[in-house]
Parts: structure tokens; C-alpha cells; sequence
């Protein structure tokens, strides 16, 4: 399927897409290929169906527990959300138009810095030849992403440091205050 960036902005911002939100415990899916591959066949089976109706897909599983995470796929012309949208135009040209691919994206504070990746799973030719492949492919990207939310450290570090920073400067603005009370 190809679409125009004319037609692409409409459809997202309009809504005009197919939708649908899975939301599962952490501890239901955990880092077993088998309880993962369920919500990974319908993501991709989605996908799928979005390109034979001509229409974009936005599919979204969010994991919930001590470490949320939302996995979407998108269908799109370029690896940004639906919610940049708007700057897609200042990567593409009017009037012409582009293959959709499926992007696959994270979204979790324990993920970067960012708390958000975005990566092309397939095209819309690797969809159609081997749905199963694809599946696989995505599986894969969602215990790679579990496992570097899991093991994501920068952010605890940071709120700890954060605590000790506001704590000293509480500390030191006592001192200034007290000094400033004293001279006077």
C-alpha cells in the first residue's frame, strides 16, 4: 500500500485508522516466548488486515507492573509516531506517494534516556510473504525491549542523586540564610 502525505496527515489526525489497545500484567506474559506469542500474532494479524483494507493500523499492548511499558506497531512512511505526525512533512514532498512499513515502537521510562524507540519491524512485502517471520521478528523486539527495561539502571541512580542534590541544597541554604540573618 502507498499513500500520499496529504492522506497520511488526515487519517492520523483523524483518527482514521484501526485501533487496539491489550493491556497485560508483567507477570502474564514475563520473558516466555510462548505467553508472549498470543498478543504477538494479533498485533501482526492486525498489521496485516490494515493493509489489505488500505487502511493505517495503530495496535498497542501495554505491560503493567513495577516497570510499564506500552509495544505498538504503526503502520507509517517514515519511523516516527502518530503522535509527531506533523513533522513527517519535513521529511517528505507533496504529491507523491510512499510505501507503508510497520514500525515497532517502545514507549517506558526504563527504555533511554528518552523513554521511547522506535524501530521498522517490516515492509509491507515481508508482512504479506511470511506473517509468521514477522511474528517471530517481533517476539524477539519484545524480550530484547523487556530485558533492557528490566535491566535499565540510569534512571534510579539519577532520583537517587536528585534526593542527595535537594538535600544539600537545603542544607546550604540554611547556611546562606543563617549568614545573611547573622550580618545583619
Amino acid at each position: 500500500m502507498k499513500i500520499n502525505l496529504k492522506d497520511l496527515n488526515e487519517k492520523i489526525e483523524n483518527q482514521d485508522y484501526i485501533q487496539d489497545l491489550e493491556t497485560v500484567k508483567y507477570a502474564a506474559i514475563s520473558k516466555s516466548k510462548n505467553k508472549i506469542k498470543p498478543y504477538a500474532e494479533k498485533m501482526v494479524k492486525e498489521a496485516a488486515a490494515a493493509f489489505k483494507h488500505n487502511s493505517l493500523v495503530q495496535t498497542q499492548l501495554t505491560v503493567t507492573g513495577q516497570r510499564p511499558a506500552t509495544f505498538a506497531l504503526e503502520t507509517n512512511i517514515i519511523n516516527l509516531p502518530y503522535s509527531n505526525y506533523k513533522k513527517i512533512a519535513n521529511f517528505f514532498e507533496e504529491g507523491q506517494e510512499y510505501p507503508l512499513n510497520v514500525y515497532f515502537e517502545t514507549r517506558s521510562d526504563f527504555v533511554n534516556v528518552s523513554g521511547f524507540r522506535i524501530d521498522q519491524l517490516a515492509t509491507e512485502e515481508e508482512l504479506e510473504k511470511d506473517p509468521d517471520a514477522v511474528v517471530t521478528k517481533l517476539i524477539e523486539a519484545i524480550i530484547e525491549k523487556l530485558t533492557t527495561i528490566r535491566e535499565y539502571q540510569k534512571l534510579e541512580k539519577t532520583k537517587a542523586e536528585t534526593k542527595k542534590t535537594a538535600a544539600k541544597k537545603k542544607t546550604t541554604s540554611k547556611k546562606k540564610t543563617t549568614k545573611k540573618t547573622a550580618e545583619k
